[in-house]
């Protein structure tokens, strides 16, 4: 695991193109080790005898003190999807017309097409299906009765959303994804796809460049204790596990981050609607529990 002057080093090294991007993720990843965490490292407990302080900045207490993280690093995959989808987006804007010949290629390479049934009579779409009566089909809109539905082919669609992506009939997610997802599309959303790869393919090493940068930014964040406090056991377990912080107000309590103060600290009207909130919630757990739907 590389230390945090390493982490600084190779990140100034990439943005000034002297290390090639690929060289610089096997470093970073290449030295780590399962189960290793930075807080094991001998850089990490160096650096944090010159951090920490003598008591918890949240309660005062002097009892087994730790560094309280406000913020973590978000993993490298999202910050991939977040850049891909941002040159997505522009390249959209810069290219947004595609050959019909080329999409109808990629839909037929990538999609497995299930058509929507429709009414011989008017053209509905999702005629009732009958399991006991006949013959099998009966229009909602129409009333017409028939057997055998009629289906727009892959290239009706593609021509008609060639002409108007907001068209009635493209709407349907009657295109499936033969990946191991098995997503369900419509036009609109295949079109985007190839769109995406497009821009994928385009830029694909300035995508991932940025992408690994932020992750670096985020990682050398972490370990230069910018983000950080001096907490005790107590108040770190609520934090990071509880998502709570103690009460501003009575400085006793814990309380949820998203809430000014805890219960006790609110008025006696809303004190006593929260209390009564939390105790239906309780006697609704224990129902679900005792019908076994828990």
């Amino acid at each position: 695991m590389l230390t945090y002057n390493e982490l600084i080093e190779l990140r100034n090294k990439l943005t000034n193109g002297e290390i090639q991007l690929e060289l610089a993720k096997a470093q970073f990843w290449g030295y780590f080790k399962e189960g290793q965490r930075s807080w094991n490292t001998k850089d990490w407990q160096e650096r944090r005898l010159k951090f920490i302080k003598n008591k918890c900045e949240i309660c005062s207490s002097k009892e087994t003190l730790t560094i309280q993280h406000l913020s973590h690093p978000r993993k490298y995959s999202e910050y991939l999807r977040e850049i891909t989808r941002e040159y997505a987006k522009d390249y959209m804007e810069t290219n947004p017309e595609i050959k019909k010949s080329e999409f109808t290629d990629y839909v037929l390479k990538n999609y497995d097409y299930v058509p929507v049934p429709l009414c011989p009579n008017c053209k509905s779409k999702n005629p009732s299906e009958r399991v006991r009566k006949i013959p099998k089909y009966r229009c909602a809109d129409c009333k017409h009765e028939f057997d055998e539905a009629i289906f727009k082919s892959v290239n009706e669609l593609i021509s008609i959303f060639h002409e108007n992506e907001e068209a009635y009939e493209v709407q349907d997610r009657c295109f499936v994804s033969k990946d191991k997802w098995r997503n369900k599309n419509n036009l609109a959303s295949v079109q985007y796809w190839l769109q995406r790869e497009h821009a994928k393919n385009k830029d694909s090493e300035q995508i991932e460049k940025e992408a690994f940068l932020l992750h670096l930014n985020d990682c050398i964040k972490y370990l230069s204790f910018e983000d950080a406090i001096t907490a005790c056991k107590k108040c770190a377990y609520n934090f990071d596990i509880k998502n709570m912080e103690l009460c501003p107000k009575c400085k006793q309590h814990y309380k949820g981050l998203q809430y000014p103060t805890c219960i006790e600290c609110l008025p006696e009207d809303k004190r006593k609607a929260a209390l009564e909130s939390i105790q239906f919630g309780k006697e609704w757990h224990e129902m679900h529990k005792r019908l076994g739907i828990d």
